[in-house]
């Protein structure tokens, strides 16, 4: 299958686009810059120039394909109704392009959508007041083009998507533990949340394009539910620093952010059962707590 990615150049992109390659697809990539079209290059895809904003690329590069994989999502923070605009404008775009082709559109969220404080399934109804609701109207782009001979689906990644050379919400934990000198969770620190391995990940991919029935939402989590402070106790031990536990306005000011210190205190435990049974997909790379342990988290920073 000739795949048109997006995205294929961030931080769970290259697995994805290797995945696909080493599976026989030919990969081309939406490309912004001259760093991720060489990127792209060194994984076996070809770059493909153009950005999220650039409709024109989006619509050539979805014709030219047998199947569209949308990861790309980025913009503002402080202007959320902006991303929402961006990513649903893209994923609409890319949906018209195929219509009445019945080729495979694969588009990406994230589990943060589901509603806090229960272990939510696929057949649960994203939480349109939630942290997260940001990525709902993408969803719901994608999914409508169902309705007009598109093999849509959407896969919702866990918030940790763990691996080498992690940069998110993980990476963030361990950098502000070397900062501020103390290791730190919300609370008693029972919240959950749930992770994957970027390879893991890589692999619900392929198979969401290669066989995903339309309509589907897919749940990108192999762990439903680990806890904050398991992850807190990890990285202090690994930096010889003391856990403590925060209360919701001391996080605010510790985390990155007030938005970052909401989401690293919310309990959003997920469940992958549907996805593995409905796809045959078996998560098998290390859990997150194994990744802090063994894997380079902790490797000096610029290193």
């Amino acid at each position: 299958m000739h795949v048109f990615v997006t995205g294929g150049s961030g931080l769970t992109g290259p697995a994805v686009v290797a995945e696909l390659v080493a599976a026989g697809h030919t990969v081309t990539g939406l490309a912004r810059s001259d760093a991720a079209a060489a990127r792209l290059e060194s994984l076996g895809a070809t770059p493909h120039r153009g950005s999220l904003d650039d409709l024109g690329s989006l619509r050539s590069g979805a014709e030219a394909a047998e199947g569209v994989l949308h990861m790309a999502f980025g913009g503002d923070f402080s202007d959320l109704d902006d991303m929402m605009r961006r990513d649903r404008t893209a994923i609409e775009t890319l949906g018209q392009t195929l219509e009445g082709s019945g080729k495979p559109f694969v588009s990406t969220s994230g589990t943060l959508v589901m509603p806090a404080g229960r272990e939510s399934t696929e057949g649960d109804e994203p939480d349109t007041a939630g942290i997260a609701a940001f990525r709902i109207a993408g969803e719901r782009a994608c999914l409508a083009s169902a309705a007009r001979g598109v093999r849509a689906s959407v896969v919702r990644l866990a918030p940790t998507v763990h691996g080498p050379g992690d940069y998110g919400f993980i990476g963030m934990l361990v950098a502000t533990a070397r900062r501020t000198g103390k290791s730190a969770y919300v609370g008693d620190g029972t919240n959950r949340w749930p992770a994957v391995h970027r390879l893991d990940a890589a692999g619900l991919f392929r198979l969401a394009l290669e066989k995903a029935p339309s309509g589907s939402v897919l749940h990108g989590v192999a762990e439903s539910g680990v806890t904050l402070k398991s992850i807190a106790e990890t990285i202090a031990r690994r930096l010889d620093l003391p856990a403590v536990s925060l209360t919701p306005d001391e996080a605010a000011t510790h985390f990155p952010s007030p938005f970052m210190a909401t989401a690293y205190g919310l309990d959003a435990p997920v469940s992958s059962v549907s996805t593995q049974e409905l796809l045959g997909w078996s998560p098998v790379h290390p859990t997150l707590l194994d990744d802090l342990e063994h894997g380079d988290y902790f490797a000096t920073p610029g290193s």
